[in-house]
C-alpha cells in the first residue's frame, strides 16, 4: 500500500453533505485541498495577486465564497478551483471536507478535500492568482513543521499559525486548516 493510500484509509474525514445551508455565523465559503496523486502526493497551493483588495499576496487554498448558484459547499470549492487555476471539477476525486473554520472577514469556510490526478495542465487566473506551487503532503502534515504565534486581538487571544515552505509563509488560515488536517490525522 503507497503512503497516500495509507493517508486516504487512516483519515476520517467528515462525510460532505448534499445541501448546506449558508450558517447564521456569516457568509458560507469553501477552499479546495487539492491533493495531486503522486508518487510523493503534494498538496497546490497558490499566491494570490498582489492587485486584491483583500488578502492581497498571501498564500491559500484555491477557493471562495458561495454563489447562489452552487448546490452546496463541494460546487463551491470546485468551481473556485477551476476559475483560480484551471483545475477540471470532474478531474477531482472528493475525499471528504474538515469542519468549516471562521475567518476574520466573517466567513464560514469549509476545507474541501480532493484528490487529483498528476497530469492537469495549472493555469492561474492572473486577476486573483500570481503563481501556483506544491508542497509535500507529508511535510505540510508534520506538526513538527507547524509554529504558532498567540496574539491579543480586541482583547481576545487568537493563535496564529504559519508554515514555511522554500519561500512562502503559509500563515492564518491557510495553515490553521493545514493544522486542523495534521491533528485530525494525528
Amino acid at each position: 500500500m503507497t503512503e497516500l493510500n495509507s493517508f486516504i484509509n487512516r483519515f476520517q474525514f467528515t462525510l460532505p453533505l448534499s445541501r448546506q445551508p449558508a450558517t447564521s455565523a456569516g457568509k458560507a465559503a469553501a477552499v479546495l485541498l487539492p491533493i495531486i496523486n503522486k508518487s510523493n502526493p503534494t498538496l497546490l497551493l497558490t499566491q494570490r495577486s498582489p492587485l486584491l483588495r483583500s488578502h492581497a499576496g498571501q498564500v491559500a487554498f484555491p477557493g471562495g465564497s458561495r454563489d447562489p448558484e452552487d448546490t452546496n459547499l463541494i460546487a463551491t470549492a470546485l468551481r473556485e478551483a477551476y476559475e483560480e487555476v484551471a483545475i477540471p471539477p470532474e478531474k477531482v476525486q472528493v475525499l471528504g471536507q474538515l469542519a468549516p473554520i471562521s475567518s476574520i472577514g466573517g466567513y464560514q469556510v469549509t476545507p474541501i478535500v480532493g484528490l487529483v490526478p498528476d497530469n492537469i495542465r495549472y493555469q492561474a487566473n492572473p486577476s486573483e492568482v500570481s503563481s501556483i506551487f506544491e508542497i509535500p503532503l507529508f511535510d505540510a502534515l508534520s506538526l513538527q513543521k507547524h509554529k504558532y504565534v498567540d496574539i491579543n486581538r480586541s482583547g481576545r487571544e487568537k493563535r496564529v499559525f504559519f508554515y514555511w515552505y522554500n519561500n512562502y509563509l503559509v500563515w492564518g488560515l491557510t495553515a490553521s486548516i493545514l493544522h486542523q488536517l495534521a491533528l485530525q490525522l494525528d
